[in-house]
């Protein structure tokens, strides 16, 4: 049975060249240096926000995006809002874009979501958000090498993932005003179902696009958008563990 994510061509079963195994080889050195800094800048995107998010939070800055009431500050709207406005730019201008404009957006990104995700240290327990961190760490960990070594094709799957995204959006936009604990709790849960799946697939669709970017100047590009997309399949995740497990405060 062909493996589908290998894009190399496939060797013949004789005659092969010493050359056909040095193209191999070279290509699957390649692959681990690309998918290498995937990780390390998604590694370290993460750990940036999780640094800021402290920062904040045990600084009483984070008192600046929320009010003495408990609502979010015009500030704190502002910083919800940057990062998206940032995953829009990076997303549709990618192309026109430098290497080094997409890098100086990833890292701002980052920041911008270590002091949006501060606010959680004022509704959850430490102890909830370190348990919710590293489950959702080795959960992403397991998926990922998931997406990387399965041969089965996951481009349908991610497509129905997408949609079920989309869905997950209007049901949390309904509850703002509905405020039902039931169906906050079925979003949560589907939530973590919905980005445990992306994140299989992401990593296979990154492993994929290797072979179209390959020897040219989009490698660098691809890296960062590949690490943004493994840094929100993250995120997203581990909110939606602390939302469905994560101890409130008194």
């Amino acid at each position: 049975m062909a493996n589908w994510s290998d894009p190399r061509p496939s060797a013949a079963p004789f005659g092969a060249t010493r050359a056909d195994a040095a193209r191999s080889s070279a290509y699957d050195a390649g692959l681990r240096s690309y998918m290498l800094s995937v990780y390390n800048y998604m590694g370290s995107g993460v750990l940036l926000t999780g640094i800021v998010a402290l920062l904040f939070a045990t600084s009483g800055a984070v008192g600046a995006l929320v009010g003495p009431t408990g609502r979010t500050s015009m500030l704190g709207f502002i910083v919800a809002l940057s990062p998206l406005a940032i995953v829009f730019a990076m997303s549709f201008g990618q192309n026109r874009m430098k290497t080094a404009t997409l890098q100086m957006l990833f890292w701002g990104f980052a920041v911008l979501m270590g002091m949006s995700l501060s606010t959680i240290f004022l509704v959850y327990s430490g102890t909830s958000i370190a348990g919710a961190f590293f489950a959702t760490a080795a959960g992403f960990a397991a998926l990922s090498l998931y997406g990387y070594t399965t041969k089965r094709d996951l481009s349908a799957f991610g497509t129905f993932l997408i949609i079920g995204v989309v869905g997950l959006l209007v049901a949390s936009v309904i509850n703002m005003f509905m405020q039902s604990g039931v169906l906050s709790l079925a979003i949560s849960g589907i939530g973590v179902l919905l980005f445990a799946g992306l994140t299989a697939y992401d990593t296979q669709r990154t492993k994929s696009l290797y072979f179209q970017v390959a020897g040219t100047e989009m490698v660098g590009k691809a890296v960062i958008m590949s690490a943004l997309s493994l840094y929100l399949d993250f995120i997203n995740m581990f909110m939606f563990v602390l939302r469905l497990f994560g101890s409130q405060r008194n």
